[in-house]
């Protein structure tokens, strides 16, 4: 019974035939790899290494927790004959292993590939990856108050709201910001890119501010939640292009939201590497307002002419390889702007 309620929610992560863990899989070996025979290395403390896995796997546990999608699952899961223990344990189990597998392991993939490490030291780090996920699966139902299978289902009736799109764009701030506070979620991913800026000088503070700090910028414009919001509610979408003249209405505050989110993040990184290594100008501050400026009005262009359609879960959203394209694009001026 346990083996079957694990893979009703194994299943929906990793596919019917767990061909989306494969895939994964196989792109992490492909990153591990292409980094390792680079000969690019970076000296990185154990500490950092640690607190890097345990961190960032703990964020990622709680985040899948608190997925809508996830919730709905759950409501499935309890018209069937299972108990609550082994519920939760196969639910809990699945989950982890997804965030292990499928997250923890691409992050931990690419700081292998860079660094010098011991057995010793690569064992930490799964464990305390492993200790994070177990400490969010613990944590989580407490904010409830109760550890029972109803604990992790959380019925967010008070956010189903219809939400009417007017010309004002103050009404679309109020969206958008309305928005992220019903999706905790999303604000947990927006604070791990602050916190992936604060650590990015600790890995990147070898080479020179001017070729450094431009690729720091295109690496903190993946931000994936706040750039598919027209994506993953597709009422929202349908309401906004059936208006007319929604489009401009909607896409600016949109387009200066985004720039704020990730103008933020480059202020972290900047302030992190001043901190740290000092030497920020004007110049750097100028550079960083405008890729977040960039960064900003490609997200929004990709969303508006090219949403994504046809997904069935959340995690389809936030693992789409179109996430990857602005960054992309970002990286290749950072080399433009460094070599100017």
């Amino acid at each position: 019974m346990m083996k079957m309620s694990f893979e009703v929610t194994a299943k929906k992560l990793f596919g019917v035939k767990y061909e989306r863990l494969i895939r994964t899989l196989f792109l992490e070996l492909v990153a591990f790899w292409g980094l390792h025979i680079s000969g690019f290395r970076v000296e990185i403390a154990p500490f950092i290494l640690y607190l890097m896995s345990g961190a960032f796997s703990g964020g990622v546990m709680w985040q899948a927790l608190s997925a809508g999608d996830n919730r709905a699952n759950l409501e499935n899961m309890f018209m069937l004959p299972f108990e609550d223990r082994t519920l939760v344990f196969s639910y809990v189990a699945a989950l982890g292993a997804y965030t292990l597998l499928t997250k923890t392991a691409g992050l931990l993939a690419v700081v292998w590939a860079v660094g010098h490490w011991s057995w010793a030291e690569i064992m930490g780090s799964i464990l305390c990856a492993l200790a994070a996920i177990v400490t969010a699966a613990c944590l989580y139902p407490l904010r409830l108050g109760r550890m029972d299978a109803y604990a992790f289902y959380v019925r967010p009736a008070s956010y189903r709201r219809t939400v009417k799109v007017h010309r004002r764009s103050s009404s679309v701030w109020r969206y958008l910001f309305r928005y992220l506070m019903a999706h905790k979620n999303y604000l947990v991913n927006t604070a791990a890119m602050w916190g992936v800026a604060c650590v990015l000088p600790v890995l990147l503070g070898q080479m020179e501010a001017r070729f450094v700090l431009p690729i720091g910028f295109a690496i903190l414009s993946l931000n994936t939640p706040i750039c598919i919001l027209l994506s993953c509610d597709p009422a929202l979408e349908r309401a906004v292009r059936f208006l007319p003249g929604q489009g401009r209405a909607f896409c600016v505050p949109y387009c200066l939201f985004i720039f704020g989110c990730n103008l933020a993040a480059d202020i972290v990184f900047l302030c992190s590497w001043q901190i740290q290594l000092g030497g920020i100008g004007p110049l750097h501050a100028l550079t960083a307002t405008a890729f977040a400026l960039l960064s900003a009005v490609g997200s929004v262009l990709l969303e508006w002419y090219f949403p994504l359609r046809g997904w069935k879960i959340e995690s389809d959203l936030w693992h789409h390889p179109r996430k990857y394209v602005v960054p992309a694009v970002m990286l290749l001026l950072a080399g433009l702007v460094s070599m100017i």
